[in-house]
């Protein structure tokens, strides 16, 4: 149990203040309020350290710093958005700005608050207080949430929003959250719009926007993001969401645009320079790509927030530079981040590819060529994804351009692009990533057309009158190329004939050992949101640490089937 909002004497303070005097009034304030430690700071990258590493009950922020390019803001967004602020935790935004409407919406977004200065110790008093006061009120929701009773939380939100008891609305953005994340999108959207009857708010259409993506509409997002944005044009998680709609559209350049918005905005948010970074890469701007992904790196190596695919494609530039030095540093790099990682399969599968990149630049054609082969020969194995495929994809354009080519590496650019062309935007991922050779393009996108076709063919059989016919002929081509798309099928059709299918139990025994085997159900991961750090969803709102989302492996892991 948790002491009274106004008992601080046995609460841990961190003070980020770049200005020495001001951060010295800061801590005076603090201690005179009785609060029992107090930390301090003056730089953004220390403060994420601390918090990152440790837990406080009250973080005091400037927003402005004057000898760095990042804010206090930036430095709110990327910890709201990658689960590193514990509910308990109260953070005040201290700005000395006339208009601090984008600084009100990140601290509301987050359960915080803010102070315009000059202020004294007991406004201070004041902020904190009702901010811990706020956090009682809602303690039982978060409660049922600490326990994984996520049912129950979201439950305890709608009657606290129709009651509109205090703090209803954020109560509402709390259960539309828990309904999202737990696949309840027609609810979250019903209860976001009942927000936006009641209040228009940015965050409540935005999560609209968010429950039409997980839908499958991301056109509709789209317009409903337009709509947003014309309205709120500096409303960062916006162009987020956007960006994540047309990237699922297939519109590459048009997302490229989006992200480049976001990442205006908010120049030092290491997620969004990874995003960015990213789709820069893959979409051809290899340049710009490789300047944000250093700027990244620079920023956020050592944070949590980081993820190491950005190392692995600074590795391919490297290589294709020449710079022998460059290499081997990111491959330091990559080994650091995999020694110091509780979950190590994937950096050192990420490391294993920057180490064969290192020793085709050494000339060590044999070990590159073997390294190839057995990724190639692991194309069908459940623990090999999307990442992978473009991984793999690169290295063998790498070796084909230095007259190395993999023995029948048209064969398995054709077993790859079966496997993970499940939507149109997954197959031009792989189109980027392939990008340089020949005819490897064109064989990825037969392999999609090749997918539809077998899920046409299959459908066929249903509007004839004989959906266990189609059932059966979509888990035999799902079995044999491990295609999410044609799994993910048979279960729509499962689910919706269930009741007129003979055989139905060992049908549905056989799907869901297939749906396990190649977490055709896991969430989707998408250019740098890699959900097995528990980030916030861009437009979300933090959640406390008892939550545990689905875990899942790796930036571009889940091929995710079209809706």
């Amino acid at each position: 149990m948790r002491s009274a909002p106004h008992q601080l004497h046995d609460a841990r303070a961190l003070v980020i203040e770049g200005n020495l005097q001001s951060r010295s009034i800061l801590v005076s304030q603090l201690r005179e309020l009785g609060v029992g430690t107090v930390v301090q700071c003056s730089r953004l990258t220390e403060a994420r350290r601390k918090l990152e590493m440790n837990s406080f009950d009250v973080v005091i922020c400037e927003q402005r710093f004057e000898r760095e390019t990042g804010s206090g803001q930036d430095l709110l967004d990327d910890l709201r958005r990658n689960q590193l602020l514990p509910f308990h935790t109260v953070f005040v935004m201290i700005t000395a700005e006339a208009s601090y409407a984008s600084v009100a919406e990140a601290a509301e977004s987050a359960l915080d608050a803010y102070l315009l200065k000059p202020h004294t110790g007991a406004r201070l008093a004041d902020r904190i207080v009702q901010a811990r006061v706020r956090k009682q009120a809602l303690q039982e929701i978060f409660g049922a949430i600490d326990a994984q009773d996520f049912d129950r939380a979201a439950a305890l939100c709608q009657a606290r929003f129709a009651s509109r008891q205090p703090y209803w609305l954020y109560a509402a953005r709390i259960g539309a959250e828990l309904m999202l994340r737990g696949g309840q999108v027609e609810e979250a959207q019903a209860l976001y719009q009942a927000v936006i009857d009641a209040k228009t708010l940015p965050w409540a259409r935005l999560g609209v926007a968010r429950a039409q993506l997980d839908a499958g509409q991301p056109a509709k997002a789209v317009t409903t993001l337009e709509s947003l944005i014309r309205d709120d044009d500096a409303y960062a998680d916006a162009y987020d969401v956007m960006g994540r709609a047309q990237f699922e559209l297939g519109n590459f350049q048009n997302a490229l645009g989006t992200y480049q918005m976001a990442t205006k905005l908010t120049p030092s948010s290491i997620s969004r320079l990874l995003k960015h970074g990213m789709l820069a890469y893959y979409t051809g701007e290899k340049s710009e790509g490789v300047e944000l992904l250093d700027r990244a790196t620079r920023l956020g190596l050592d944070s949590k927030m980081f993820d190491a695919q950005a190392l692995l494609l600074l590795a391919f530039a490297r290589l294709d530079n020449n710079d022998s030095r460059g290499l081997q540093r990111v491959v330091e790099q990559l080994t650091r981040l995999r020694d110091r990682s509780h979950s190590p399969a994937r950096p050192h599968r990420l490391l294993q590819m920057a180490e064969s990149l290192l020793a085709l630049q050494q000339q060590q054609t044999a070990r590159a060529l073997d390294d190839v082969r057995r990724l190639a020969d692991a194309l069908l194995t459940p623990e090999f994804d999307v990442e992978a495929a473009c991984n793999l994809l690169a290295l063998m354009i790498r070796l084909a351009t230095r007259s190395l080519p993999m023995p029948d590496a048209e064969g398995a650019v054709d077993t790859l692009a079966l496997r993970f062309c499940t939507s149109r935007a997954m197959t031009e991922l792989l189109v980027c990533a392939a990008a340089g050779h020949g005819n490897y393009p064109e064989r990825i996108r037969a392999g999609h057309a090749q997918v539809l076709r077998m899920t046409q063919d299959a459908m066929t059989l249903s509007l004839k009158g004989d959906p266990h016919g189609t059932v059966v002929q979509l888990l035999q081509d799902g079995e044999r190329t491990g295609n999410a798309k044609l799994i993910e099928s048979a279960h729509q059709v499962m689910q919706r004939y269930s009741e007129r299918m003979s055989g139905y139990p060992e049908l549905q025994e056989r799907l869901e050992a297939l749906r396990e085997r190649y977490h055709t159900t896991a969430p989707i991961t998408r250019l740098g949101e890699h959900t097995s750090s528990g980030q916030t969803p861009p437009g979300g709102v933090c959640l406390p640490a008892g939550y545990k989302p689905p875990q899942s492996t790796g930036l571009l892991d889940a091929a995710a089937p079209a809706r």
